[in-house]
């Protein structure tokens, strides 16, 4: 099991920046894949970034440059720092963890926190 909690989420303005945290609790965290998802409302959830157990990376083309992930493996946390926000970033923003190779899917992820809302609005 690896429990995930999301936290950091708000509503700001257009540009505005925020940092979502994403603590776990379960046993080697150091071994899981993680991610972070967001899913707008009535669209589809959708990846966003990723790193592996290995330390591989991916990043969704609608964020690079303003958005960044980044874990820390002793603290058993992820974070998603995000700048330059835009209205269309409004949504529900998740962590998920991978106890298996696959990344790129939301069915490689077994384990997911409860969401956290960013709303982006003048």
């Amino acid at each position: 099991q690896m429990p995930l909690v999301e936290s950091g989420g708000g509503l700001v303005q257009p540009g505005d920046s925020l940092k979502l945290s994403c603590a776990a609790s379960g046993r080697s965290f150091s071994s899981y894949g993680m991610a972070w998802f967001r899913q707008p409302l009535g669209k589809e959830r959708e990846l966003l970034a990723a790193i592996t157990w290995s330390g591989g990376t991916y990043l969704a083309d609608s964020v690079k440059g303003r958005f960044t992930m980044s874990r820390d493996n002793a603290k058993k946390m992820i974070f998603l720092q995000m700048d330059n926000l835009k209205p269309e970033d409004t949504a529900v923003y998740y962590c998920a963890a991978s106890a298996g190779s696959g990344w790129d899917r939301e069915q490689f992820y077994a384990f997911w926190g409860q969401g956290t809302q960013v709303t982006v609005s003048t």
